[in-house]
């Protein structure tokens, strides 16, 4: 223990020398002496203790949780590919000046890798950039596309709400000049079907648009150079009560008393085409060009989602701004609803589980011409959804099949080992998901306890006299029922079982 106490001494004077800018050479001798109290440290095997831990803000998944998972990724996946869309995959890693200012305040949490042969990198903080420099490199103007794979920020976990460094996103997105809302209609379709197909419970759909929140803020008298960092306060309503978001736009960040009452008439209206027709004809927000401009195109899109028969799940929410500095136009977040109890009038919000909206500018910044491909798109949750599934199957003690397994190949006698090996071999050859124990003379009782225990639906038995009758005797696990099937008609029949 002297030693280490001995090398985290001499880091901290490594460091202290770096902060206080000392001369180099007294740097550098002094890393080369930690260096060599770490190597001395290392070189005794038994002072040092290894942590077996995952780092903060990542997990392992066993084989029960990944077999939730990939429920929810296959309702996911299908409602991507129902509606058209592509699959695309890009690197892990970024080029810094890639993700550099492209997330307002959040950039403070994205990994910055070590100089990497002349390269500068960091890991992605999102699947949407990394979509628009794509789009940007390879000159695309017309793609639908779905992207599911693992993003990292540098945040402070919550893992217990689904709130992790390394996550899955799964993106959909439709790059392309088309007609106004009608791909932006589509997204929020999306994300109805996926949270209905994934039986959550109640859900709200929030969605707002940017130039509305722009115009706003200028009517509201907010000046052009606050306008993002008012628009993170404000995205934080859902979490703090106005008079927290008051204060901090007043006390932190210079906003004027009088801009944020006004702020706060506005930013608490939620409601459908009733509230947008209201604000159209509010004397203020209707002189200005951009709200203006959002609140049209609000209202073409509630009668689009009406036509889609998704409206009783839409919330017109002036509150909300989702922080991202890319964002052009509508905006939406899907928010889980929960009840306490009949009695309550409001539903009590357990967080998002999924966001998006349109990012038309976001493209140009990466092509050298400055060339616009509009784009909107969604980011669905899965983490948070993860979590809720996992908790709800806790709860419930069903038991979950890790295994596809469709059959186990048993044997009732000693020494039949080659036939079991014969008979398993077909089975995978006719593309048949098949599983034996790993034991020469296994008692059948245990090949059946092991169905049992993994949930396997069949047990193909060889005998001494089934192989004489060239048949085999299938066990229907669940009722215990025992059929001879013919040898070749064996495929067919576990086909036909197990569909």
């Amino acid at each position: 223990m002297a030693e280490e106490a001995a090398v985290r001494a001499q880091a901290d004077t490594v460091r202290r020398l770096k902060q206080d800018k000392a001369d180099p050479d007294e740097i550098a001798k002094e890393v080369a002496k930690l260096l060599e109290m770490k190597a001395q440290l290392g070189e005794d095997e038994g002072k040092h203790k290894f942590v077996l831990k995952t780092p903060k803000g990542t997990r392992d998944y066993g084989p029960k949780q990944m077999a939730i998972r990939e429920r929810a990724f296959n309702a996911i996946i299908s409602c991507f590919k129902r509606h058209g869309a592509e699959v695309i995959d890009t690197p892990v890693f970024e080029l810094k000046e890639t993700l550099t200012g492209k997330y307002g305040e959040d950039s403070k949490l994205i990994y910055d890798l070590k100089d990497q042969g002349g390269e500068l990198l960091s890991l992605r903080y999102d699947l949407t950039v990394p979509f628009a420099r794509y789009l940007a490199m390879n000159k695309i103007t017309n793609i639908k596309r779905y992207h599911i794979a693992k993003v990292y920020r540098r945040d402070n976990p919550a893992m217990t709400r689904g709130r992790y460094r390394e996550f899955y996103q799964c993106d959909f997105d439709i790059a392309g000049r088309f007609d106004p809302m009608i791909p932006d209609a589509e997204c929020l379709k999306i994300v109805h079907e996926i949270l209905s197909d994934l039986q959550l419970g109640d859900f709200v759909i929030k969605v707002n648009d940017r130039r509305i929140l722009d115009g706003m803020f200028a009517v509201c008298g907010v000046p052009d150079s606050k306008f993002r960092t008012i628009c993170s306060s404000v995205d934080k309503l859902d979490k703090v009560p106005w008079e927290e978001v008051r204060s901090e736009m007043v006390g932190e960040k210079g906003l004027s008393p009088e801009a944020a009452d006004r702020i706060g008439e506005y930013v608490q209206l939620h409601g459908g085409l009733d509230l947008i027709e209201r604000l159209l004809q509010d004397p203020k927000l209707s002189q200005n060009k951009l709200a203006k401009e959002g609140l049209g195109d609000m209202k073409l899109l509630f009668e689009y989602l009406t036509l889609f028969g998704i409206t009783g799940k839409i919330s017109f929410d002036l509150s909300l701004a989702r922080g991202l500095d890319y964002y052009t136009g509508v905006i939406f977040e899907a928010v889980l609803l929960h009840q306490e109890n009949e009695h309550v009038e409001e539903p009590v919000s357990v967080g998002s589980v999924a966001g998006g909206g349109r990012y038309d500018g976001l493209v140009g910044m990466f092509d050298p011409k400055g060339r616009k491909v509009p784009c909107v798109g969604v980011s669905i949750g899965i983490e948070r959804i993860f979590s809720i599934l996992e908790q709800r199957l806790e709860a419930s003690e069903e038991k979950i099949r890790t295994t596809e397994t469709q059959v186990l190949v048993a044997s009732a006698q000693k020494k039949l080992l080659e036939e079991r090996l014969k008979l398993i071999s077909e089975l995978w050859d006719a593309g048949i998901k098949a599983e034996m124990l790993y034991k020469k003379n296994p008692k059948l009782l245990n090949q059946l306890q092991y169905c049992e225990d993994t949930g396997i639906p069949l047990v193909a038995i060889v005998g001494e006299q089934e192989l004489k009758d060239g048949v085999v005797k299938l066990r229907i696990v669940a009722t215990r029922e025992e059929v001879s099937v013919r040898r070749e008609s064996l495929v067919e029949e576990i086909r036909i079982r197990t569909s």
